[in-house]
């Protein structure tokens, strides 16, 4: 096989892959409205917490009380009861502006990401309580027998203030709630908010000074209306995985469509488990406390799709107190903010493959990357650098590959005196041919490596540009201000055509026929047309890429050596 065939194989391969993932978004409807759940009862009067189902699946076990259903989308502002508007309250640190009413968090502004590059872009938004964008994080109480506060109700601001804001100097804010049963229980929650950390703890303490034990179970839950996304090559938001994810002992996840509860409601039990929606760069998750064994379960309620994490039943003597604590994670895909909360799973947010290779692949060009961009400060740069460290790593192996370019060139008068002998005999043209070459000692496979060893390491970096929010907005220089979107005026795309033609112009083309000749005289035009519409960042690299390439084989070609063979005459 010659490089020719390797690189049209390859061509095609990476075609075909994009016509996949095309062909696989348009399969995906937009989500239907859902039925409502069946109302059920498990030991508990359901029909004393308002609106209360639970999915058969996610089903407590017997004596345990039943899980109210996700708020649907709240009716315009007008509508609202008083009360329920007195209970919100406004929290802003340096990182988040949030809206809480003591059972949810209603709405949450990423205060550091504008929507867009515009001058004065309004914030992300990840809660919304906008009915066509409804998504929220809920969590309450559920009891077998007696009182709790569900998300809906039962939880007041503890003192009169209604507005919080992280002064200059303060590290942290703590906004209070209250929930007063009517047998002398209470449960007093508090919202815990810390400069530059986009993780909530929110923590429940239950004292109870009533003459009878209490008990009962917390559930936590994200709830949301599936987005609708634009798709297209120019639309990096439709490559990235939307939906629920969880983590019951392994990284599990349930993408937003028709067929979101096609594989059950799911009823998994892990220790340390956790439950998220994840979206293009940004996500929420709820992270419990601890190693108490939790229930992890999807529902469909009309409002969306919902993902819920229901724990352990807590006993609480007569005189006694208890807690309950658990972090909110709501803002960007960031690595560092990731990390720091050291719980198992939970870096598969940022989700650079469902293939495993190329997720760990991805992690691990990241981190290179991250390290770069801090010795040389901007992101393009670090993409130069990160191709730098790729070519000297592959070095042996391009050096062999071009050696192989150069040996095949010099007896490419030798390969066309052959052609011509056997003329259309083309099976008596390869078996002299690889004669040839097994006589001269010339490996036909030697430039074929490299090139398979790139492509993972261009898929995965492909992943990481897409996925990665730290390269959100990122500029390099002049005309690139987002690595993340197209070359608005296609210059690394013209560049990277040139380079490719002229590589081609380079390497030895050995046996091939006009119609070879002409696919690969169009070869770069396609290529070029086909990056024209991938992350300027991901150019960047094939272009950086392609010329030092190009240089190191016009090296290998002009290095002195014995001069090519030339052909006998004909016979």
């Amino acid at each position: 096989m010659n490089q020719t065939r390797v690189f049209l194989i390859l061509a095609w391969l990476m075609v075909a892959m994009l016509l996949w993932m095309e062909w696989g978004k348009e399969r995906v409807a937009p989500p239907a409205p859902a039925t409502p759940a069946v109302a059920t009862t498990t030991g508990a009067d359901a029909a004393a917490i308002p609106g209360a189902v639970l999915a058969p699946a996610a089903v407590p076990a017997p004596g345990d009380a039943a899980v109210p259903a996700a708020s649907a989308a709240p009716p315009p502002a007008v509508a609202v009861a008083p009360d329920a508007a007195a209970h919100r309250i406004s929290v802003r640190t340096d990182v988040l502006d949030l809206v809480l009413d003591g059972g949810s968090v209603l709405q949450a502004d990423l205060l550091q990401f504008p929507q867009t590059r515009e001058p004065g872009s309004a914030p992300v938004r990840l809660f919304d309580t906008d009915p066509a964008k409804f998504y929220a994080a809920q969590v309450g109480w559920v009891s077998a027998g007696g009182a709790a506060p569900s998300h809906q109700s039962g939880f007041v601001p503890d003192g009169p203030q209604r507005e919080f804001v992280l002064a200059d100097g303060q590290q942290q804010v703590v906004v209070p709630f209250v929930w007063h049963g009517p047998d002398g229980v209470s449960i007093h929650r508090t919202y815990t908010l810390t400069r530059g950390s986009y993780a909530v703890e929110v923590r429940d303490e239950i004292a109870n000074q009533g003459s009878a034990p209490w008990q009962g179970q917390v559930y936590r839950q994200l709830i949301r209306k599936p987005p609708l996304i634009k798709r297209g090559y120019t639309q990096p938001e439709s490559f990235s995985f939307t939906g629920a994810a969880w983590y019951d002992g392994e990284y599990q996840r349930r993408k937003f469509d028709e067929d979101y509860l096609e594989d059950g409601h799911v009823n998994a039990r892990a220790p340390r488990g956790w439950i998220a929606m994840l979206q293009h760069h940004f996500f929420s998750a709820w992270i419990p406390e601890g190693a108490q064994p939790s229930t992890i379960a999807l529902d469909a309620p009309p409002s969306g799709a919902l993902v819920r994490e229901l724990g352990e039943t807590i006993q609480v003597a007569p005189g006694a107190t208890a807690t309950s604590q658990a972090r909110l994670y709501v803002g960007p895909k960031l690595v560092s903010q990731i990390r720091a909360q050291q719980v198992p799973g939970l870096e598969r947010a940022v989700d650079y493959s469902q293939f495993s290779i190329l997720a760990i692949l991805g992690e691990g060009l990241f981190w290179v990357l991250s390290h770069l961009y801090g010795l040389l400060g901007n992101w393009g740069w670090a993409i130069i650098g990160l191709v730098l460290l790729v070519k000297l790593v592959l070095y042996p192996l391009s050096a062999a590959q071009y050696k192989s370019f150069a040996k095949m060139r010099k007896f490419q008068p030798r390969i066309q005196q052959l052609k011509e002998r056997y003329g259309d005999d083309r099976q008596k043209f390869q078996e002299a041919m690889m004669e040839l070459y097994k006589k001269e000692k010339i490996n036909p496979m030697g430039g074929c490596l490299p090139i398979l060893v790139q492509m993972p390491v261009f898929l995965a970096l492909y992943w990481v540009l897409v996925e990665s929010v730290e390269l959100r907005h990122a500029p390099w220089i002049w005309w690139i201000q987002d690595l993340t979107a197209r070359d608005p005026y296609f210059i690394l795309p013209v560049i990277n055509v040139a380079v490719m033609f002229f590589t081609q112009k380079l390497q030895p083309a050995p046996g091939m026929d006009p119609v070879q000749q002409k696919m690969m005289q169009f070869m770069p035009v396609a290529f070029g047309v086909m990056m024209a519409f991938f992350p300027a960042g991901l150019v960047l690299y094939w272009v950086t890429n392609g010329s030092l390439g190009l240089l190191q084989q016009w090296y290998m070609m002009k290095k002195p050596g014995e001069p090519a063979t030339k052909a006998a005459p004909a016979k």
